[in-house]
């Protein structure tokens, strides 16, 4: 089978890793209680930052955000390692900026999922990652945005939401935790 996974907030907590950056270099003690209530992707509203301080306070941390000691989602090296040794194929498919791709895939390998690296696809706007995922003919497809999600709505890919607190309104199969990955999409061997 062909899987495809998103990295950022599907694979790793990123955001989760990023509020801990901003906490620290806004010298605040914002609660994960609050995070965990974020009804955005974007995580500046409880630090009292405009959008376009947001937007900047991302920018300017974002390498640090990317490639520092962000921690995957409990199981989901474990899962994408079993899927690998059993001969399916893993598909990374990342939005992150250009710039990044070949950082981001040599971080990925020193994180232990398993990339083949013409497998793994970076650098595209979140709209454009259906043209991927259909010139691929991807059996399953996981990630966290609504927008790149809907995009997907009518395809042959089985469409799978990571759980987060800004993409409760769409309706897919819902992964909440890596350790029901193999029962969401019916495959008991792994």
């Amino acid at each position: 089978m062909k899987f495809g996974f998103d990295i950022d907030d599907t694979l790793i907590d990123l955001r989760r890793h990023a509020f801990h950056l901003y906490n620290r270099k806004l010298n605040k003690t914002i609660g994960e209680d609050v995070f965990d209530t974020i009804p955005t992707v974007e995580i500046h509203a409880p630090f009292g930052l405009t959008n376009e301080e947001g937007s900047q306070m991302w920018k300017d941390t974002m390498e640090e955000i990317y490639f520092t000691d962000c921690p995957s989602f409990e199981g989901a090296k474990e899962v994408l390692n079993a899927l690998a040794d059993e001969g399916h194929e893993i598909y990374y498919i990342t939005s992150r900026p250009k710039g990044y791709c070949e950082q981001t895939r040599a971080w990925v390998k020193a994180q232990g999922f398993p990339v083949v690296d013409e497998r793994f696809y970076c650098g595209m706007a979140d709209h454009e990652k259906i043209d991927i995922i259909k010139s691929l003919e991807l059996d399953v497809y996981v990630d966290d945005k609504p927008a790149v999600l809907n995009t997907l709505a009518g395809s042959t890919t089985k469409v799978i939401v990571k759980n987060q607190s800004y993409n409760q309104a769409v309706d897919y199969t819902r992964l909440t935790s890596w350790d029901e990955f193999n029962k969401l999409i019916g495959y008991a061997s792994v």
